[in-house]
């Protein structure tokens, strides 16, 4: 595939992002890309995650790989890898305009996050680095999960704080991963559930400028990230699924896709006891027009005008249209509710409708 680059768009420790627009145009190919480029000598983290979003190509909550070339610009040859382009940016830029977001807005990044972390771990990856400048937003308003640069194979440890080497961004590094080298999914899931809090309050879940302090109180303490109390009781009960410093007991991203805070078809307020041990009753409010029950009449119709010519009235206050009468529907109506007569309620033949 032929491209042209465009402008930056940003960079990071294993290459520059840019803008790429394809020389040729046709269906299978989108009219903007981005491209992620890095010199060929130390490309080996860009080529580990060109292969495993191959592999997760997939999904719709992650960021899909469109192929891979090399160029030679500036005297240099390049490994470029491209990829789709998220034309909304970065969470971190939208944190970065609006501060916080919106619960609804909140939940619905969440539950895409959580389809991309659930694929990915199936697939046996970790990420290893879920924060906001690594999540992208599409023009249509859904999350991706991007940069797979320190992604590995579950089971795959590193050395942690107390050994020799530590990779991440501090801030969002699970308690086992700072204490004792363990990256698995539960660290996905710890670090998602950092991400949640700042997106309610616009502010990282853990309050902290010197690393070293930070660190000590991750990974050497029973402490654990505040939760925001401006969050549903459902969003507190989820991020204190997320911040369960064992990560054996931690909820997996299977089973929080199924959490009330981001699951539409759960109530969550069915599943909370009251002090007497009753649960909460759930409410009923109907949500199509075939839900509603029926409702008994009441009241009386005041008549005020006589009927139309089309219509003649016989005993026992009966209306009957003309034989060769044609009345429209709406007439119909407007006249049985202006008639000076009170209509016979107790008649057998009605029939019951439905709205």
């Amino acid at each position: 595939m032929e491209w042209v680059r465009g402008e930056k768009l940003g960079h990071g420790s294993f290459g520059t992002v840019n803008l790429a627009i394809p020389r040729s145009q046709n269906a299978q190919i989108p009219p903007l890309m981005a491209v992620k480029s890095c010199g060929v000598s130390r490309s080996d983290s860009l080529v580990n995650e060109k292969f495993i979003l191959d592999e997760l190509r997939d999904c719709p909550e992650i960021i899909r790989c469109l192929g891979e070339s090399f160029s030679y610009e500036n005297g240099e040859k390049l490994y470029n890898v491209l990829l789709e382009y998220a034309a909304a940016g970065a969470l971190a830029d939208r944190l970065k305009c609006d501060e916080r977001l919106p619960e609804f807005e909140v939940r619905k990044y969440t539950k895409d996050l959580l389809k991309g972390l659930n694929y990915i771990h199936k697939f046996g990856y970790v990420h290893c680095d879920i924060k906001p400048q690594n999540i992208l937003l599409d023009k249509n308003g859904g999350a991706k999960i991007a940069d797979f640069g320190l992604a590995k194979r579950a089971g795959r440890e590193k050395m942690g704080v107390f050994g020799c080497e530590l990779k991440g961004t501090v801030l969002y590094m699970s308690p086992e991963m700072v204490s004792g080298g363990e990256q698995g999914p539960p660290a996905d899931i710890w670090a998602l559930g950092c991400v949640v809090s700042e997106m309610v309050t616009g502010a990282p879940a853990w309050r902290c400028s010197d690393v070293t302090g930070l660190l000590m109180r991750i990974g050497g303490s029973a402490e654990v990230p505040e939760i925001p109390g401006n969050l549903s009781d459902e969003g507190k009960d989820f991020l204190e699924r997320c911040f369960d410093k064992n990560p054996s007991t931690r909820w997996t991203a299977e089973m929080l896709l199924n959490h009330p805070f981001i699951d539409d078809n759960q109530d969550f307020d069915d599943k909370v006891t009251k002090n007497d041990g009753q649960k909460n009753v759930v409410s009923t409010s109907p949500r199509c027009p075939f839900e509603f029950p029926d409702w008994p009449s009441s009241g009386t119709c005041s008549i005020t005008s006589l009927p139309s010519p089309e219509y003649t009235l016989e005993s026992g206050s009966r209306l009957r249209p003309e034989p060769n009468a044609t009345i429209s529907p709406a007439r119909r109506l407007r006249e049985l509710v202006t008639i000076d007569q009170n209509p016979d309620w107790d008649e057998d033949d009605w029939m019951t409708v439905r709205l």
